[in-house]
């Protein structure tokens, strides 16, 4: 694909976010920074210490050295903010020579950095663009809706993920239409490894060649609906003994109520569980071995960097009814209702009985991942930093 023009009139552009070997929301702004950086000059504003780990339930967002090296020549990465020293924060805001400052807000922990850095960009007249990755928060919390409302103020323009979050950020922070714009969250594609043997990574993980894997992938959360998986997959069994559940993901929760689950079930020698934070460099293995991906939410207000892994790998997608979700499948039909285990099943069942849909499933991943592709997603968002700079 041909590298876009840089912008005739040199936006310089300040990004807020994570960048490797930080995780947190490093993945996407890893992109998004490299794409905008064939159109701007980008300053990404990250951390040098993000936040402590008895503050994140995750246990932590420590550093992935297997991310892949940042190079660019449009794209400066400054690595100075503390989480415990807010001169470093008042540092980035005052002295960024930056024309604007696009942040990426998620996690509350943050909100204190972000509001100073947000405040010193608009006392310098400076305009303020955030992205919301999580308008909602995915547990319920009124500190993080109340917190978000009061950085909103801070910001000139909105970008969102879906159109449910373009409502939500209208009926719950009351935000003008205008004020918003939809940009989607664009393919993971650096997670993809060419040349890499199928059938060797399946056996290394323990699958012969004629199971079928269904991957479950991703933070294990009350929200993602695990349970609902488990007793689909107990479902699928019974009509497709040759499938087999890959669950790989960092514990948010505690396992023991699915351990229970499993073996009520009599599935534990079908299920196979990688429960910690699967390392950037690792991830191709789960998604490569993977025969369908599922999705099986029971609540999601945004689009999931899961599903953007998924379409990568160009892998069959199954999805439930809820936020983004069905965005990343081209039919109705693989999108169920979230917390219905019968109708999960039938539609796994379906697709692993018939080799010829999964290649149909897969070839419209090839699909979705065209339509989310970053080169059209740089040329909106600079479309907006065109039109919030010369208002």
């Amino acid at each position: 694909m041909r590298k876009p023009d840089k912008c005739p009139d040199k936006m310089k552009i300040a990004m807020l976010g994570t960048l490797p070997p930080l995780r947190g929301l490093s993945s996407y702004c890893l992109e998004l920074a490299l794409s905008i950086a064939n159109l701007a000059e980008v300053e990404f504003i990250s951390f040098k210490k993000l936040y402590p780990a008895f503050i994140y339930p995750g246990g932590g967002l420590g550093e992935d050295k297997t991310f892949p090296v940042i190079s660019h020549s449009g794209l400066k990465v400054e690595r100075r903010l503390t989480w415990y020293n807010p001169l470093t924060w008042l540092r980035e805001g005052l002295c960024s020579r930056a024309k604007m400052l696009h942040a990426q807000w998620w996690s509350l922990p943050l909100f204190p950095v972000y509001a100073v850095i947000c405040c010193c960009f608009k006392i310098r007249r400076r305009p303020v663009i955030i992205t919301v990755h999580n308008v909602l928060p995915h547990e319920n919390s009124i500190i993080y809706k109340i917190l978000s409302g009061l950085l909103f103020k801070l910001c000139d323009h909105f970008i969102v993920h879906t159109e449910i979050n373009k409502q939500q950020m209208i009926s719950v922070y009351g935000i003008r239409p205008e004020k918003l714009s939809l940009i989607p969250h664009g393919t993971l594609d650096f997670h993809v490894k060419h040349g890499i043997e199928r059938m060797d990574i399946r056996k290394e993980m323990g699958f012969d060649s004629d199971n079928k894997v269904i991957l479950i992938f991703g933070a294990i959360r009350s929200y993602k609906g695990i349970e609902t998986a488990i007793k689909a997959f107990a479902e699928v069994l019974k009509r497709a003994p040759e499938s087999r559940l890959l669950i790989a993901g960092k514990l948010w929760e505690n396992w023991e109520p699915y351990r229970k689950l499993i073996n009520a079930l009599n599935i534990g020698g079908f299920v196979s569980t990688y429960l910690d934070y699967i390392p950037s460099g690792e991830v191709y293995r789960f998604f490569t071995a993977a025969d369908v991906v599922v999705l099986p939410y029971h609540r999601f207000d945004s689009q999931s960097g899961v599903g953007a892994t998924a379409v990568s790998f160009r892998k069959p997608l199954i999805v439930t009814d809820v936020g983004g979700l069905p965005d990343l499948v081209t039919e109705r039909r693989l999108v169920v209702p979230p917390g219905d285990p019968n109708s999960l099943a039938a539609v796994i069942t379906e697709c692993l009985k018939d080799p010829a849909r999964l290649k149909a499933m897969a070839e419209a991943s090839d699909i979705v991942a065209r339509k989310l592709a970053w080169p059209a997603i740089a040329e909106e968002t600079c479309s907006v930093y065109r039109k919030i700079l010369s208002a």
